[in-house]
């Protein structure tokens, strides 16, 4: 093709369009995404009324001193929308990302550049301001542009999609290990920290006695001394105690005080008398400070007791693994209760495939549920003896969904979730499983030996110019 840029060649003159990514650029449905996320971004003034756009202003009446006061110019969706699946595809963090994506003539060609550049897509932060505008609603629909592209590639059948397989795991929250000492410490000196920010004098901050006793009950805790452990524990519980009352007594008091620093203080104050009034044997605890929608989860494991996060759902298709849904459940809710919302997202995800799920295959923890699910026919081993010989080869590949969720976990950063509240739990699982898909078409991509469009165009091209020539030579003659 011929280049626009005299001094620059162009991405598709450099790299091999036979590239799993460079093919997926192509076959992506980039304008569906688009148009589904751009109502996110729709300029608006300070009183949320959307913008309409002139040509050279958005509202000449909103444009005062020269200048609109709508901001910068916003980045395409396109490169946003491809840095978060290259995000999850490859397992990197946002400032890792960015990096690579300056240095990688394949990521860029993926999101619609033309040609090279050396700079940085974005600022690393700007990924997640991205990402908390679309929503689960946007990031839902990242994953359902992977399923549909699934289908157009031929990579897999629609008939597939109306038998799936169904498994919970928990998506553990970025916290550390939840004991008493240790939260109560964090407890305390987050609460001074804070009253000191919103102008409030405290009489003793237990600062030097705090960190000690933190480190004895650590000392305890390792040599088994459970008696002065609990002593020490105790202690703590105290002094948190008298520093939440001194501090409750004077905000009465202040009255110049930033209305940010005492909103914080006081969601800090709540939290902090949750851990100074909770007890080993207490039931909705709160495990970390930051982060109280972590929940204690047992899902049995030897070598992993107790898990601190949030129950995820997963369904895969029963013959390829493709993953048609993700989501999350806070509460840690039984998991045959959360079956039917996991078959809704599917079904949201499955719209433009015309195929929808017949046949849930599951393990025990869905039995019982089949009058609440009357529309699917849910497949577990406790029905063995009634199955048909059909049904008893489909049960046996339950399994299969197992090393999806560990690829999830240990390739697509589904093992910790770093991103902030529920919202944050919600959009982390599907990220994960756009991921995850990603891969997967790369995969199959690599395996069918699907073509890249624009390399098709542009052999029929050079086929057209031959006899075009030909035949011009032809007629001289």
């Amino acid at each position: 093709m011929p280049t626009d840029d005299f001094f620059r060649a162009r991405l598709d003159q450099i790299i091999d369009l036979r590239h799993p990514l460079a093919v997926l650029s192509n076959r992506l449905p980039w304008a569906d995404i688009e148009a589904a996320l751009v109502p996110a971004f729709e300029r608006k003034n300070r009183q949320g009324e959307v913008l309409r756009s002139t040509i050279f202003w958005h509202n000449i009446g909103d444009c005062q001193w020269g200048r609109e006061h709508c901001g910068s110019p916003r980045l395409p969706i396109r490169l946003m929308a491809s840095l978060l699946y290259l995000k999850h595809a490859f397992n990197l963090s946002d400032e890792e990302l960015v990096v690579r994506w300056s240095e990688n003539v394949v990521w860029q060609y993926f999101s619609g550049e033309e040609y090279y550049t050396s700079k940085l897509p974005c600022d690393a932060t700007q990924i997640g301001r991205f990402r908390t505008a679309i929503g689960e609603a946007g990031v839902e629909k990242l994953l359902k542009a992977t399923i549909d592209t699934a289908v157009h590639t031929k990579a897999v059948k629609p008939a597939e999609f109306k038998r799936v397989i169904v498994d919970t795991t928990i998506q553990e929250k970025a916290i550390a290990h939840p004991v008493d000492s240790r939260l109560l410490e964090i407890a305390r000196g987050k609460i001074v920290q804070a009253a000191r920010r919103a102008g409030i004098t405290l009489k003793q901050t237990y600062a030097k006695e705090g960190k000690a006793l933190r480190r004895r009950a650590g000392g305890y805790a390792r040599a088994r001394q459970l008696r002065r452990l609990h002593k020490t524990v105790k202690r703590q519980r105290t002094i948190l105690g008298i520093v939440l009352r001194e501090i409750q007594r004077k905000l009465a008091t202040v009255t110049t005080v930033c209305a940010a620093s005492l909103q914080q203080l006081t969601t800090l104050l709540e939290r902090a008398g949750r851990i100074h009034k909770q007890q080993p044997k207490d039931n909705n605890k709160l495990y970390a400070l930051h982060a109280p929608e972590a929940e204690c989860i047992g899902k049995g494991k030897a070598r992993k007791p107790y898990e601190f996060g949030v129950k995820a759902g997963i369904a895969v298709t029963h013959k390829s693994g493709l993953i048609v849904g993700a989501r999350t459940f806070p509460g840690n809710p039984y998991d045959g209760h959360i079956l039917h919302q996991q078959l809704e997202q599917t079904h949201r995800l499955l719209e433009d495939t015309g195929s929808i799920p017949k046949q849930v295959i599951a393990d025990l923890g869905f039995r019982g549920v089949d009058a609440d699910n009357p529309a699917v026919e849910i497949i577990h081993r406790g029905k063995y003896k009634s199955l048909t010989k059909p049904q008893r080869r489909w049960l046996k590949r339950r399994q299969a969904v197992e090393p999806a969720i560990g690829h999830l976990k240990s390739d697509h950063r589904m093992d910790r979730c770093w991103l902030p509240g529920q919202l944050g739990d919600a959009l982390h699982a599907v990220l994960c499983a756009a991921g995850y898909n990603l891969r997967w078409l790369m995969r199959a991509i690599h395996r069918l030996g699907i073509k890249n469009s624009l390399l098709r165009l542009a052999l029929l091209q050079l086929i057209n110019t031959f006899y075009t020539k030909r035949s011009f030579v032809g007629m001289t003659v």
